[in-house]
Formats: structure tokens, sequence, C-alpha cells
């Protein structure tokens, strides 16, 4: 990009129009940063009840890989996003070819399959768990014992837990294989894990790149339940790592956007890379109520080519994942969550995404506390698990 795409009325008396790819809630937060700022917005997505096309200026309302949709993203937008990765990459490249898309197309598609990721991590230096790719029965026999007892994964289209089966044996190993159709696989050792932890960074295409502090992950059946974020949440040696091993990756990468690394802190004291995301995520949605700049924020700054500053938080938080299930009753019946009670806490900020159905898993909204200290915060954040019928951390 040569020039940025700045916010507000132009000279033209027109304004600017960013675009993102998906419609899902980190969507709807990134169009709502990007209005604060100025900006029109245009959203892809085919659910006419998408959370992001909802609130946007423009909903174009088709599958990601419509000529007509692509067509009229290109003819809407200065620039264009993507809020999660699975976004069919050819579809990148199709907008890439005729607007500033960030992240590209190359980046997204490595993020897309597992394989690809941790020979990008190999090449940045970044310490992983011991893995072996399995594509092959051949590749299935040769599996080293050494790896076992570990948890295969499914090269592409595997996240919040899914795609992933725990595996003991090699009997076990097979079987799991099978169940997943034998589609490329990793297999991955299973380690002793101290704990999980994330870094979110923006870089933008100057190459000029910001950071927010690493954030504490607990994770429930493979899906984030809290995030804690302060001083001391993690060993210091970790969170210098864990940042120096994020900015290598992204460097390396080339990448333009805002990206998330997760790690796992070993029992021993050292740290791994797990994954990467190439979008906010999850664990930085406290970034909203507790820094002076989101992780949304960022992400439009860098895809308008806006000068990036380094975030600063300004207050300890907790954030806590609301799920479909809060919305499902002991007895199975519907009910609704007591967001007074929560509401009355402390430091309370509550966001809910417009999903207009609640499921078991689904990420319905988020709950960030914040206050002046960390025993106020963690003392707010059990208060509201309790309330919510949340199991305490």
């Amino acid at each position: 990009m040569t020039q940025a795409i700045l916010p507000g009325t132009g000279a033209t008396g027109q304004q600017a129009t960013l675009g993102v790819m998906g419609g899902g809630q980190l969507g709807r937060m990134f169009v709502q940063a990007a209005q604060t700022m100025g900006y029109f917005t245009a959203v892809l997505d085919p659910d006419p009840a998408s959370p992001a096309g909802l609130v946007s200026h423009y909903h174009v309302q088709t599958d990601y890989l419509d000529e007509q949709g692509l067509a009229q993203m290109m003819q809407r937008c200065a620039a264009i996003t993507t809020e999660f990765e699975n976004v069919p990459a050819p579809a990148l490249l199709t907008l890439g070819a005729h607007r500033p898309v960030a992240p590209g197309a190359d980046v997204v598609a490595i993020a897309q399959d597992r394989l690809r990721e941790k020979a990008h991590f190999v090449r940045c230096g970044v310490p992983v768990a011991p893995f072996a790719a399995i594509r092959t029965a051949e590749q299935l026999a040769a599996v080293g014992d050494e790896l076992l007892p570990g948890i295969l994964k499914t090269a592409r289209l595997g996240y919040d837990g899914k795609g992933q089966i725990a595996v003991g044996t090699r009997a076990e190993l097979a079987q799991a294989w099978a169940s997943l159709k034998e589609v490329p696989c990793v297999l991955e050792k299973r380690l002793a894990l101290a704990m999980e932890c994330s870094v979110i960074v923006a870089r933008g295409w100057d190459g000029d790149v910001v950071h927010f502090p690493p954030q504490r992950n607990l994770h429930r059946g493979g899906i984030l339940a809290v995030t804690e974020v302060f001083e001391s949440n993690l060993p210091e040696s970790s969170v210098k790592q864990s940042i120096e091993a994020t900015v290598s990756i992204v460097n390396e990468l080339q990448y333009v956007g805002v990206l998330c690394v997760e790690f796992f802190l070993l029992a021993d004291g050292s740290l791994v890379v797990n994954e990467m995301a190439p979008r906010p995520h999850n664990s930085g949605h406290y970034t909203l109520d507790a820094c002076d700049q989101s992780q949304f924020d960022l992400q439009v700054r860098t895809l308008a080519g806006l000068p990036l500053t380094p975030p600063r938080q300004h207050s300890p938080a907790i954030m806590l994942n609301l799920l479909g299930d809060l919305w499902c009753g002991a007895d199975g019946q519907p009910r609704v969550p007591d967001w007074g009670g929560v509401l009355a806490l402390p430091g309370a900020h509550l966001h809910l995404y417009g999903k207009l159905q609640a499921r078991k898993g689904r990420k319905m909204g988020h709950l960030t506390l914040t206050g002046a200290t960390v025993e106020a915060v963690r003392s707010s954040a059990l208060q509201a698990a309790a309330l919510l019928g949340i199991e305490p951390f």
C-alpha cells in the first residue's frame, strides 16, 4: 500500500469503505471499530442474520467464492480484511489482485494447513511439540513410539477442539485416523502442560510491529473459557520468549494485520508454540475494555495503513467466554442468564454478539471484568462465574 486510507469524509465528500470477509462476532467488532473511526463498512457473509452484517453499512449476502459478491466487495471497498482463517484463500487472492487485502491469501493459506504452519514455525526457529505428518498408511505405520500418547489433528479446518482426537496406542491412532476419513493429519506428542498463553501482535504495511501483553488462557473442551491479563500472570521468562517468538513469526511471514499465536507453557518451564490465527482472537477481547486501543482498532489501522502506536493496558482484566450453554437451564429448558446480577458487579463489561439462537458450545458473547487491583478483578470475575453457572477457575 502506497497511501493511507484516511477515515472520515474526504475531499470528494465520500467516506472510505473498509470490507471484511466473514460476518461473525470478530467481523462485528471490526465493523464497530471502523465505524467509530469514521469509515463505512461492507461485510461479505452468506448468513442473512450474521452478527457483522446486521451492523454494517453494506451486507453482501453471498458465498465467499461467488464472483458477483467478490465484485461487489471490490467495487465498494478501498481495502479488505478477513475475520476467520477458513475464508477460501482463492477468494482473498481474487480480491488481492484489485484491492489491498490484509492478511494476504498466501499467509492465510499457511494458517489453514497445520502441516504448513508447523513448517513455518520450524523455519522461524520457534520450538514446537514433537510431531509427525500422516497423509498415507505408510506414514501412519512409521510413527515413532515416542509420539504416543498424542493428539491426532486434521491438517485443515480444525478449530475450537474440532478435528482432534486424543490417542494413547497405535491401535487408537489407526482407529482415530480412520474415523477422520484418512484425511491428511498431524500427530502431536501430548505434553505435560503448566498453562496456556497467547500473544497478539499487529504489523503494518511498513513493517512496524506492536503487541499486547501475553494473555494467560484456560481452555475447557477445546474452547477458550477464561483469559487473565495482568502483571505477573506469567513467568517473566515466558513473557519475553513468547513475545520474541511471535514477532519472529509475523516478520518472517511479512504479515500485515492482527495475528495471534498460542503457546503451551510446559511443566519444565519451557515454551512451545501451538498454532497461529491470522486475525483478532478470542483471548484478545479484553482489549476492548482494558486497553487504550483494542485489537480491532489495530486491525483497522493496519488495514488502512494508519500509524501504529504501542497499545497500553490501563487495568488488570479477566475475560469470561459466554457460550450458549448458559442459556440452557438444568432442566434443559431455555433460560435468561442473570445479567442484572452480573452488571451490578464493579468493572463488569458485557458484550453480546447479536446471535439469534443459543446452542451448546456456540460463542454468544464475552464478559470482561476490570478493576484497580488483580484481587478486586478476580473477586468480581468469580462472583460473575457463580451467577452465570460457569465453573470456577
